[in-house]
């Protein structure tokens, strides 16, 4: 039996109306799971609570520094995909506050072995969504990969359009901070994961000198103040660093022959850089160099569909930054519509998991099979 797919969207700013909206497309009721992502700027406790006075199911969702689906990219609003038949389960643990993770994961990890152990021929895989501004994530995606066991696993931090102010992640009726959510999916349909990004690393390495790898900030590279070095590097000024230009120039850092990049937040007032990563020092990094980002896109869904070639959805998670290079380099509309062709739906991130990593500026994605 296959996996039916309904999606629906609303851009009303009104949170009663824009559930009425959303549940008139997707339907809302024999539902086996509803997947959502919404604008920060929703008055959340009204919205939480008509999700769950409509919606039965198991539902899971974050805010978002805009999304996408069938239509292309979304930058507020509503935008959420219902699940039927097929077989497909849902099952979600809230794991809050963060500063528990340890004795939560290890609750969840039992409880997903027992589900393996009873069923063992289901194909399954987690989604972990995270407080985008709670710096958890290295720690709660490595403790929940290493715990669970062979499990693929991807993952976006939420978002709030770029103020930095407050994120959240939905469960049990509720929009929650200091929180994640973690959903297991479970189907007898193939599923295949997959990572991908258009930097590789660059020939200009700057040598981490000082660090807080806790709070994210790089406060010297080269001996001298991040921003200055960063700066003399990409050959720009100080005062146009912005995220515009992070985003075309972010730090890679090479590991094990594979290269992973670290995305600059903003310039603090002591010219110290904030990341969307944990950094540390003594490392060496060197400023990204580009790749064609369709053509990477386009390889990754080739990827995917040798595993899974008739896939229901593609769910993703992908950097905002990427989103705002891509709009500078007005490649935004094809890449919308190469996405939408290939059955993405998804939101834009403050950050990646992919299987016990955080990573940023990168997409990270995984197909169910049809």
């Amino acid at each position: 039996m296959a996996i039916n797919t309904c999606y629906g969207v609303s851009t009303s700013p009104d949170p009663v109306r824009a559930v009425a909206e959303l549940a008139a497309q997707t339907g809302s009721t024999d539902k086996d799971g509803l997947l959502f992502f919404c604008s920060s700027d929703f008055d959340l406790a009204a919205l939480g609570r008509e999700l769950a006075r409509t919606y039965k199911c198991p539902t899971v969702g974050c805010t978002s520094s805009g999304h996408f689906g069938p239509t292309g990219f979304q930058r507020t609003g509503i935008l959420g995909v219902a699940f039927s038949g097929g077989g497909l389960r849902l099952r979600t643990y809230p794991v809050t506050p963060l500063a528990a993770y340890a004795d939560q994961v290890g609750c969840i990890a039992e409880d997903i072995r027992s589900r393996s152990d009873a069923t063992p021929d289901l194909n399954r895989f987690g989604l972990l969504l995270v407080d985008g501004l709670s710096m958890a994530e290295e720690r709660l995606a490595a403790a929940l990969y290493q715990q669970v066991g062979d499990l693929p696993l991807i993952g976006g931090s939420a978002g709030d359009n770029l103020k930095f102010e407050h994120t959240f992640v939905y469960a049990d009726g509720l929009f929650l901070d200091d929180a994640a959510v973690f959903t297991l999916f479970e189907t007898s349909h193939p599923v295949a994961a997959v990572k991908t990004q258009h930097f590789a690393a660059g020939d200009i390495e700057l040598v981490i000198t000082s660090a807080d790898p806790e709070r994210r900030i790089i406060h010297e590279m080269n001996g001298e103040p991040a921003a200055t070095a960063y700066a003399e590097a990409i050959g720009q000024r100080i005062e146009a660093l912005t995220p515009a230009v992070f985003s075309r120039h972010p730090l890679v850092l090479q590991l094990g022959g594979d290269a992973y990049v670290r995305s600059i937040q903003k310039v603090n007032d002591d010219l110290s850089l904030s990341c969307y990563c944990a950094i540390d020092e003594g490392l060496i990094v060197s400023i990204g160099r580009a790749l064609d980002p369709l053509q990477t896109i386009a390889s990754a869904m080739a990827e995917l569909r040798r595993d899974v070639p008739e896939p229901a959805l593609v769910l993703g998670c992908d950097c905002i930054l990427r989103r705002l290079e891509f709009e500078q380099a007005a490649i935004d509309a094809d890449m919308s519509r190469l996405m939408a062709a290939n059955l993405l739906f998804g939101f834009y991130t403050y950050g990646e998991q992919y299987n016990g990593l955080h990573v940023n500026q990168t997409l990270t994605a995984v197909a169910i099979g049809g």
